[in-house]
């Protein structure tokens, strides 16, 4: 079967090419930015953006969150099952 992955330019707007468990850790960057963020139960969220900024958001249960994330922070975050979305 053809991959249509195989022969594209990967572009913001395109779907995510893999998906990744998100660890949280105050002191380190993911180990690859995230183009946007997958959270299976919602609630708080502390993010550094790749703007650079540090954000607390509330997301909801089965959420996409569609900004570029290089942290997700221990501290200030209470979502679970958190999962980067790989550009």
């Amino acid at each position: 079967m053809p991959n249509p992955f195989d022969s594209r330019v990967a572009a913001l707007h395109d779907p995510a090419r893999d998906i990744f468990p998100v660890a949280l850790n105050d002191a380190a960057d993911l180990a690859q930015v995230a183009v946007g963020l997958y959270i299976e139960q919602g609630s708080a969220l502390r993010i550094d953006t790749v703007a650079g900024q540090t954000r607390t958001v509330t997301v909801g249960n089965f959420s996409l969150l569609p900004v570029g994330v290089r942290r997700v922070h221990a501290t200030g975050t209470s979502a679970q099952g958190l999962h980067g979305l790989a550009g």
